[in-house]
């Protein structure tokens, strides 16, 4: 599977989707006009991959700094994806990168992280 980069813009995050190296990432603000159309592609592609995948290392980075609540349905589709893959025996860690003074972007990693069964998510705070 071809690998999907897609540059930031102001209303749309950095997506980095590297498929060889099961490494993932999502950085920036995510408020698209259309979030279906923007994220329809690179979603399908990572479903098809993970559902593939039976064994294996897969990383998510999330290193958004602010998310619309039509782009917090994709995050969570997100980590029901990598969820349902560590269920089926792959090693999955998510790494939820956040300002440290960012309470908002703290919590909201902490709820989405409350749902995985299977999956790890690590608290990554940075320093602003």
């Amino acid at each position: 599977m071809d690998d999907i980069r897609i540059q930031a813009t102001e209303r749309t995050p950095e997506l980095d989707f590297n498929f060889s190296n099961n490494q993932f990432a999502l950085r920036g603000e995510s408020y698209p006009e259309d979030v279906p159309a923007f994220f329809s592609t690179p979603l399908s592609a990572l479903e098809a991959h993970l559902g593939a995948m039976t064994s294996g290392e897969v990383t998510f980075l999330f290193q958004l700094t602010y998310f619309n609540s039509t782009s917090a349905k994709v995050v969570m589709k997100i980590f029901e994806l990598l969820d349902e893959s560590a269920a089926k025996g792959v090693g999955v860690t998510i790494n939820w990168r956040y300002l440290a003074d960012d309470d908002n972007m703290e919590e909201l990693g902490q709820e989405f992280g409350e749902d995985l069964q299977s999956a790890k998510i690590v608290m990554c705070p940075l320093q602003g």
